[in-house]
């Protein structure tokens, strides 16, 4: 009988979904660390909310363990990377608190625009200072929303209802999109520049972390309000405080913070700052949604072999699992390779293309698209895994097409990733060698054969004589190993690629100075 550990607070009747399929479900809540160490390592399956931390260390101890669950949408405590390397299947509920975070939103809009914590605080002391808190009306003003996904898209339709203008900033939005949700869309300086409140609905990524920087906390329209529901990272709070305190910005209200818990914070003491403590899915709805949902995924995982919304894993029948699995793994590679010389602001993805030719075309091709979308839009959106890769796309209008060409071509099976954007079209072509093994074969049409490294780095340079030699020199002189070395070009003298496994991540520093050689193009790290 499979052993699930239940380490944090979830709903009875996720408990007995558990047990009324035949799960032995245990709930032990409060562990240490070195408690749940100690014990994890007798169970199939570990279902968490946010306390619990699910490290490398606890996964070195849990030989059994199979599956992860969390109840809601973000795995920031759950290495995801170990688990992967140790064939542990990450879940989490992506969709079931949705409404509940929008909800908390406005309602912080609303305590800010009214300062009803501090009037409630003053009140309640007995004193009657009506005339020291003058608020605003939400009437008319400008909304700005940084990220329109999934709860940007609720929070525009409450504040539709409110009567607020309500603009947008997000790549992945289309102007189709944005027509149908009622919002304009704009890039990032004239939000900051237009908005009478901000409010964050972006996942933390390398692209997005500490958008909202000192410059463009500068940049924010004098006597502004800041709402942040999302994730802590995305604000410079030091700065943040600056700009409250010198009356550049109105107010702020903050769900999250950049540490948690957040027990000290120069925004604490500062009566124009609403502070909650990651309240965004606290509500009976939301946490009853998720448990329930973990419950029934985690449960069919442990009973059927199915995977239902998986961060690491494609999505797939138990039957469909063994002949597709290194099919999915091309695509993700692929996917996620064009996602990543995609990333970037001001570089917004239009469409995506998939082809099969040769033993791909006669697969289900369906777990092998959702893969390269899920690899194509990871890098800008954080956690986006087959089942809502393809939700995503479609709610931010990207037009993803399948190409199939049944007869053999050059090889048995290949599967080409092309991604448009506002810059161009970049695509990314691979098969399978001998035991399933994943090698990428063409970049942007020029034939580049090469295996997947966990750290790469892709340069574009002319193809002129010392490339190579200033490329190398500036490598080692800053101590960095080059595992493998690849080299192509599109005609002689003309565009050259040059794709390079490392042993380990590219330090900024030595990027910039790769950046900066002759004959250098463009220069992007890339992580698998």
């Amino acid at each position: 009988m499979p052993r699930v550990l239940i380490s944090d607070k979830l709903s009875p009747a996720a408990v007995a979904i558990f047990r009324e399929r035949g799960i032995e479900a245990d709930v032990k809540t409060g562990l240490t660390p070195a408690e749940l160490r100690a014990i994890i390592g007798d169970y199939d399956g570990l279902a968490v909310r946010s306390a619990t931390k699910v490290t490398r260390e606890v996964l070195e101890v849990a030989p059994r363990l199979k599956v992860v669950g969390r109840a809601g949408i973000g795995v920031d405590n759950v290495d995801v990377t170990s688990a992967t390397a140790r064939g542990v299947v990450v879940m989490n509920t992506p969709f079931g608190n949705a409404i509940t975070t929008a909800e908390h939103a406005i309602a912080m809009m609303f305590a800010l625009a009214r300062q009803l914590p501090e009037a409630s605080a003053s009140t309640k002391a007995g004193k009657w200072e009506k005339n020291r808190f003058m608020g605003v009306e939400l009437f008319a003003k400008t909304l700005g929303l940084i990220g329109c996904g999934n709860i940007g898209g609720i929070v525009a339709d409450r504040a539709s209802g409110l009567k607020m203008k309500v603009i947008a900033f997000d790549p992945f939005l289309s102007e189709k999109r944005a027509v149908e949700i009622g919002v304009e869309k704009v890039e990032l300086p004239e939000l900051l520049a237009r908005a009478d409140f901000i409010t964050l609905h972006t996942p933390m990524t390398e692209q997005t972390r500490n958008i909202l920087s000192r410059e463009n906390i500068a940049r924010m329209k004098k006597g502004a309000r800041l709402i942040n529901c999302a994730r802590g990272g995305l604000v410079d709070e030091v700065a943040l405080a600056e700009a409250l305190q010198s009356g550049h910005l109105a107010g702020a209200a903050l769900d999250v913070f950049e540490v948690e818990p957040a027990t000290d914070s120069p925004l604490f003491a500062l009566e124009n700052v609403v502070c909650t403590p990651h309240l965004g899915a606290a509500t009976n709805e939301a946490q009853e949604n998720v448990a329930l949902q973990v419950a029934e995924q985690m449960s069919d995982f442990l009973l059927t072999g199915a995977v239902s919304n998986a961060i690491n894993m494609p999505s797939v029948t138990a039957e469909e699992a063994p002949r597709l699995k290194p099919y999915m793994e091309l695509a993700r590679l692929l996917g996620s390779m064009a996602g990543q010389l995609s990333a970037g602001q001001d570089d917004a993805i239009k469409a995506i293309r998939i082809e099969y030719e040769g033993h791909a075309a006669e697969l289900n091709r369906r777990p092998l698209t959702a893969a390269a979308l899920a690899g194509v839009l990871t890098p800008q959106m954080g956690a986006v895994n087959m089942v809502n890769a393809p939700v995503l796309a479609k709610e931010r209008g990207i037009d993803v097409a399948e190409t199939v060409m049944e007869r053999r071509g050059e090889y048995q099976t290949l599967l080409t990733v092309s991604v448009t954007t506002t810059q161009g079209e970049r695509s990314i072509a691979g098969t399978l060698l001998a035991e399933n093994k994943p090698r990428l074969v063409a970049i942007k049409g020029i034939a580049v054969e090469a295996d997947f490294a966990p750290h790469m780095l892709y340069v574009t340079n002319q193809d002129r004589p010392g490339f190579i030699g200033r490329f190398g020199t500036a490598l080692a002189e800053a101590g960095i190993n080059i595992g493998t070395l690849h080299l192509g070009r599109a005609a002689p003298g003309g565009d050259a690629i040059c794709l390079v496994g490392l042993d380990g991540p590219m330090p900024e520093a030595v990027l910039a100075e790769v950046r900066r050689l002759p004959l250098v193009v463009h220069a992007t790290p890339l992580k698998f």
